[in-house]
């Protein structure tokens, strides 16, 4: 039987619908799997696999409470044609990279893997717990989170869904998608502020008991559709599983060889997920933990100090605009041995001086990965570079973690084959995009530049954003950090 504890209380022993439907644990801290499972199929059977089969055999090794007519159920809701691919995660060979595709999803971002279930996985937790009271999904995001999220709540019975992002930190079209979204339940707000700051609003407002009680006493209960919900990190473990099986499939590998992984990352969740899938027997090599000029994380992988004293940078990658990355912190419950006393220490370090300096055992441990950042300029060169000399165009995020793959192979002469994660669509990015390959395009605006990219691929734009500019905008509101508390209050009256 699945049980989950607290990163920060290991005297907490819960089941995953208890951890699902909770998000977070009541002093702050994460929940993990009491133990990682282990895949139960052999490698080869990888091959043959599709998405929804292998979702099914990975997810239920977490959450093996869920009777299988219930998972299968969320599988089937989650992985249907609201992808525009049967393949859900398709793997992309060109000549110098293998690159995995997480954005054929409904938002056109790597977020709709995860919460396209999650919906789902929710709602039969709250079966499984009995919970009459209607849950609200408070949700900060730094762009891509929030769209997937609002659009996997959007009018589900027992919900209502809140997501604050930063007003002034997400481009064009990821603001459009997020305030044109509808549903009678959904709320989205933009702060005075960054993403960091979102985020520890949110978590505050989870720790506020106070606000927590007056809720409960009107038939509220809070939870979370950020990746510090078990129920967001588990389904993304599957398509590294799927990566290596269409990598050997076309004979880029053999059974049973290495494959490192790269992933452009700000909050950390995606890569501690192919960090798990390691754990479970997916023969990866090397992690390469990619940034942008935000690069907290590169700089915690090179000297074993996470310090987020720093100026912060709006950069043309926003979805890791991030200092404070929360899913790091179940990385350092693995890489202490869960010591939860150890791991409270470092985040109450973090809040109270800024940093933290992981022990020598822990910076050992931490050698299987690697880390590099690309700045703007670097950013919008491989973007060129890659489409003149292999015809593929990447979104930015993707363009960060290409050029540090790029610089990571230079310096270590490593040819494992290697899939990049993929994380969002050139559509979601047209601005820095189309600039990247031709200056002229600089005095345009990205609702414009949609219709030119679509010239340039030769492609129908994808459905999600269709007509997104002639939408009504249905969500105007805008407030301070110190008002999101009052804003989630005037909502729920």
């Amino acid at each position: 039987m699945s049980c989950y504890q607290s990163t920060r209380n290991q005297t907490i022993n819960i089941t995953e619908t208890e951890a699902i439907l909770q998000g977070i644990s009541k002093e702050g801290g994460l929940f993990v799997p009491k133990e990682l499972p282990k895949m139960d199929f052999e490698l080869n059977a990888l091959l043959d696999f599709d998405y929804q089969t292998l979702a099914y055999r990975v997810i239920r090794l977490f959450f093996d409470n869920l009777k299988e007519e219930d998972l299968k159920g969320c599988i089937a809701h989650a992985y249907d044609e609201k992808f525009d691919t049967p393949m859900i995660a398709p793997v992309k060979t060109t000549q110098t990279a293998h690159f995995l595709e997480l954005f054929h999803g409904p938002t056109l971002a790597f977020k709709d893997m995860a919460l396209s279930i999650l919906p789902y996985l929710m709602t039969t937790s709250k079966r499984y717990e009995q919970e009459d009271k209607e849950i609200i999904i408070l949700t900060a995001t730094s762009g891509d989170t929030g769209k997937a999220a609002l659009e996997g709540f959007a009018d589900v019975p027992g919900t209502k869904i809140i997501v604050f992002f930063p007003e002034e930190g997400v481009s064009d079209v990821q603001k459009r998608q997020m305030t044109t979204q509808k549903g009678e339940n959904t709320l989205v707000v933009g702060i005075k502020g960054n993403f960091d700051d979102a985020q520890t609003g949110v978590k505050q407002i989870f720790a506020d008991q106070a606000f927590e009680a007056e809720l409960a006493a009107q038939g509220f209960v809070f939870s979370s559709a950020n990746s510090i919900n078990i129920g967001r990190l588990v389904p993304q473990v599957v398509y590294y599983f799927y990566a290596y099986g269409r990598l050997a499939q076309e004979g880029s590998l053999q059974v049973g060889e290495p494959m490192n992984v790269v992933v452009p990352t700000g909050n950390f969740g995606n890569i501690l997920a192919a960090y798990y899938a390691k754990c479970m027997g997916l023969p990866i090599g090397k992690f390469i933990c990619a940034s942008n000029k935000n690069n907290v994380l590169t700089d915690f992988f090179e000297k074993g100090i996470y310090d987020r004293r720093r100026d912060f940078f709006v950069t043309n990658s926003p979805s890791m605009d991030i200092l404070i990355s929360s899913n790091l912190e179940r990385f350092l419950y693995y890489m202490c041995e869960g010591d939860t006393t150890l791991v409270t220490e470092f985040m109450e370090d973090l809040r109270t001086k800024g940093y933290y300096k992981v022990t020598e055992k822990m910076q050992e441990k931490m050698q299987l990965f690697e880390a590099g950042f690309a700045d703007d300029e670097t950013t919008l060169a491989m973007i060129k570079k890659v489409y003149e000399e292999e015809n593929y165009l990447m979104d930015t995020h993707t363009a960060v973690a290409y050029a540090v793959y790029d610089s990571y192979k230079t310096r270590t002469k490593d040819l494992t084959p290697t899939v990049i994660a993929s994380t969002a669509s050139p559509y979601k990015f047209t601005g820095s995009v189309m600039c990247a390959l031709d200056k002229k395009y600089e005095t345009q605006n990205d609702f414009v530049l949609l219709k030119e990219m679509e010239k340039l691929l030769n492609n129908q734009m994808p459905e999600g954003i269709r007509g997104i500019e002639t939408l009504p905008i249905r969500h105007q509101c805008v407030c301070e950090v110190t008002r999101m508390k009052e804003t989630i209050a005037d909502f729920l009256k």
